[in-house]
């Protein structure tokens, strides 16, 4: 079997590579010459150079493949074209050469979001499936587009959507600031409520990204593949805090007005050096949500999902591998 992979230079698709290889599947990816691939170095993997804006590439990329798992998306932008571009018309152009020239494709997987949804109403109500799609930003709203283009081309190749919440885990950097802020004594939570998430280990997400390929139950269908459990802030915290060895830990609570408030000053400033900003606004309507929290059920009853990487043993193998990457 050859899969052939988007975003694999990266933080979760990096991962899925493993895996993939781990389960004696050929792995290919596309991805431009000049992005880094110190991931993937060393590893049985054939690179196509190519983008997902680049339509000859993407010929050759997905000849010979028997599946595709899309991961490669736009999450930072400095406007909500550029969130287009990378979400919604790169999935399509990935859609569009699939149709064209690999229509025995056995099976396309695309890593959509929770974003996607938006929060839950409540604690109790963990989104689901089959729940109304709403999304707060232009990078949900752009991926619920791209969602679409893979719901309308079911018809005419077998197709699975997975979305995750917040990934964490070894090689991110997006949750790395988390990290340091914690390593110096600070445990900084916004708001004064408190906020619940789901919070998965990319080893888990990258074996359910796998697993739901595998399975012939799972196609036509999307997916929540998340942690079973649901997390605070300051139990993450906590936890970090203690395989970091700090006994103690400064708790230092913004107010939403002051997060949005800096997260509109960054995306301003990163507006104006031209730099797709890390924080932005629309980030800060993100981050003063309560409910970011998913259930994992259907995944579980359809394919067999479940998390096993535990919170601790998840945090302590992250915060090791930051420190001897000299991250931390």
């Amino acid at each position: 079997m050859n899969v052939l992979l988007t975003g694999a230079t990266g933080f979760v698709g990096s991962h899925v590579v493993d895996v993939l290889i781990e389960r004696g599947i050929d792995v290919t990816y596309i991805a431009r010459s000049s992005s880094n691939h110190r991931w993937l170095q060393g590893k049985n993997a054939r690179l196509v150079e190519g983008s997902l804006h680049d339509l000859a590439s993407l010929k050759s990329a997905v000849d010979g493949a028997d599946a595709v798992i899309h991961i490669a998306g736009q999450t930072a932008g400095k406007n909500e074209e550029d969130f287009r571009r990378g979400n919604e018309l790169a999935t399509r152009n990935l859609v569009d050469a699939v149709l064209a020239y690999r229509p025995q494709l056995e099976r396309f997987t695309h890593i959509s979001s929770l974003a996607v949804c938006g929060p839950a109403a409540s604690a109790e109500q963990p989104v689901r499936e089959d729940h109304d799609r709403k999304p707060l930003t232009a990078y949900g709203r752009t991926k619920k587009l791209a969602e679409d283009v893979v719901l309308q081309a079911m018809s005419q190749m077998p197709a699975t959507i997975v979305r995750p919440p917040v990934v964490y885990g070894q090689r991110d950097q997006a949750t790395l600031t988390f990290f340091q802020t914690v390593n110096r004594g600070v445990s900084p939570l916004i708001g004064f409520d408190e906020k619940i998430l789901s919070f998965i280990h990319v080893r888990d997400l990258a074996r359910g990204i796998v697993e739901a390929t595998l399975s012939p139950r799972t196609v036509g269908e999307t997916y929540f593949v998340s942690s079973d459990e649901f997390y605070t802030w300051p139990q993450i915290s906590n936890v970090s805090a203690a395989v970091l060895g700090r006994r103690k830990l400064l708790t230092v609570r913004l107010p939403h007005a002051v997060v949005m408030g800096i997260a509109g000053t960054v995306g301003a400033l990163g507006k104006l050096t031209g730099k797709p900003p890390v924080l932005d606004y629309e980030k800060g309507i993100d981050m003063t949500q309560k409910y970011w929290i998913c259930s994992t059920d259907k995944a579980r009853d359809h394919f067999g999902y479940r998390q096993q990487v535990s919170l601790n043993d998840g945090l302590l193998e992250t915060i090791t591998w930051y420190r001897e990457q000299g991250w931390l």
